[in-house]
């Protein structure tokens, strides 16, 4: 089955934004659109992990058609694989690198018992097995009926047993029942993981609807007339999610459901923009950089976090990071803002020319 660039570029486009967002020189000097909302509302940024999710769903649209040739039993077993793969190394990447700094200035193991469980990669792995398995099993309107019913479920289990707030909303009553308080994440100022156990089923209509619309897009070709449908269908969106935020507000951390078809929307919207950009124009824009990313995705992601992870642990001028040290003396003096922002585009192309020269050397590295 034929690729369709703009599918490939999309996916780029959301590792390349991932890593400018993820490594700012300073968290208290980034441009507000680079920041996650705090809590109800939306930013650019918000848009970042959902997009990934969605482009997960795209790539689905290709592998449907090579699993009609093989028995469910050889299926399951590689979707499987793939999950725990995902998320043993989204769990490794917390742990790592296994020791913390002592106030002492000794090194120290941090214990199991004190590690977070979920996050990104656990999620993507997660919504990977339970969209694969829909989407194996389901037909295109069994999967919307499917997508339906997790969003109405979800929005009624917040609305009947908790609230909506940091402290009050079932997915992190559920997640301290089932996990602990010292398996979740912290950075919220208590107890939370925005990537929890319960949050995680809408986060699962993301993937549905990359496939779904990944699935339209690339059979038969493209034309103006489906372009036309896909932006129909996301003015939909938006206007449900508008609507819908009045009683379930837009929430990326608890992923509400009004967030789940705010971003679908928007995604269509920025594929369909690719597409016509690619497909429709005289003369295309070369998006050749994004594909990069999308040749080597999850390597590059997971490149970008160890990285990161290890230059905030090692230690230069007493207690100050090497992150913090090249940030300091290589791009402060850009002035507040700036500087953080220069730094994040140029860890970010670092890892691009990583990207390049596995690409150059036809290197694809595939969980």
């Amino acid at each position: 089955m034929k690729r369709f660039k703009a599918l490939d570029v999309f996916r780029g486009l959301t590792i390349c934004l991932m890593i400018v967002v993820n490594t700012p020189g300073d968290w208290e000097l980034t441009f507000a659109p680079l920041l996650h909302a705090n809590w109800n509302g939306f930013t650019p940024t918000d848009l970042v992990f959902p997009s990934f999710l969605f482009a997960v769903g795209n790539a689905f649209a290709f592998v449907k058609s090579r699993w009609g040739d093989k028995p469910p039993s050889e299926v399951f077993q590689k979707i499987i694989k793939r999950t725990l793969i995902i998320f043993l190394l989204g769990y490794m990447m917390y742990w790592f690198p296994f020791v913390s700094w002592t106030d002492s200035g000794g090194l120290a193991l941090v214990p199991f018992s004190e590690t977070r469980i979920l996050g990104v990669l656990q999620r993507i792995a997660l919504c990977y097995f339970i969209g694969a398995t829909m989407i194996y099993f389901l037909t295109n309107r069994q999967l919307i009926i499917a997508s339906a019913i997790i969003l109405l479920g979800y929005w009624g289990l917040l609305s009947a047993f908790g609230d909506y707030t940091l402290e009050g909303n079932l997915v992190r009553t559920l997640d301290r029942f089932l996990l602990g308080d010292s398996h979740l994440y912290g950075g919220d100022g208590l107890p939370f993981d925005p990537e929890g156990l319960l949050s995680t089923l809408p986060a699962i209509c993301n993937v549905i609807a990359g496939y779904v619309v990944g699935q339209y897009v690339i059979q038969g070709g493209i034309t103006y007339e489906k372009l036309a449908k896909m932006l129909m269908v996301a003015a939909g969106l938006l206007a449900v999610a508008y609507f819908w935020n009045l009683s379930f507000p837009v929430n990326k951390k608890l992923w509400t459901s009004s967030f789940v078809i705010l971003t679908i929307g928007l995604d269509i919207i920025v594929l369909s923009i690719l597409i016509y950009a690619i497909e429709f124009v005289k003369r295309p824009i070369n998006f050749n950089f994004f594909e990069i990313f999308g040749k080597n995705s999850l390597f590059i992601y997971l490149l970008s976090e160890y990285l990161a992870i290890t230059l905030l642990f090692v230690r230069v001028n007493e207690n100050q990071s090497l992150y913090n040290y090249i940030y300091e003396k290589g791009f402060s003096w850009f002035g507040p803002y700036y500087g953080s922002f220069i730094f994040a585009l140029v860890f970010m192309m670092l890892c691009w020319l990583i990207g390049l020269w596995l690409d150059k050397k036809k290197i694809y590295i595939k969980v």
